[in-house]
């Protein structure tokens, strides 16, 4: 089992294999963790593609699996590996962090209240939101 962490959580993926730095995962637990869809083209999300890259279909693509590092290390993405490979972290890029930071919105993000009841930032949306936090060190 291969735990994928992302700005919308975290997903346990069963069938991924690590190789090196190389993350091999089935396409649809690929695309259900990463937000992104394999498609002839190269990896896609919405009108956006990566294509692969001409002469390395190997090192991006085979056997029903996507390595999901590769296209990541190629969108210039930072993305990071636990010692045995058993946690990802793909991050967002600069750039992207920057439009969002432009547009004023804040990250979507998850969290429980006191009775244990999960809230969304975006189910809130339209509306103001005042998150208080505390820290006992």
């Amino acid at each position: 089992m291969i735990t994928l962490l992302r700005d919308g959580g975290a997903h346990a993926v069963a069938g991924g294999r690590t190789d090196g730095d190389a993350l091999w995962l089935p396409v649809d637990a690929a695309e259900a963790a990463s937000g992104w869809q394999l498609k002839p083209e190269g990896l896609c999300r919405g009108d956006v593609c990566v294509p692969v890259p001409p002469g390395e279909a190997d090192a991006f693509v085979g056997d029903g699996e996507v390595n999901i590092a590769a296209f990541w290390r190629r969108m210039g993405k930072p993305l990071a590996a636990s010692d045995n490979g058993t946690v990802w972290a793909l991050g967002e890029g600069a750039a992207d962090r920057a439009a969002a930071l432009d547009s004023l919105e804040a990250p979507d993000f998850e969290l429980p209240d006191l009775a244990g009841q999960h809230h969304r930032l975006s189910d809130h949306r339209g509306r103001k939101v005042l998150l208080t936090t505390w820290a006992s060190w």
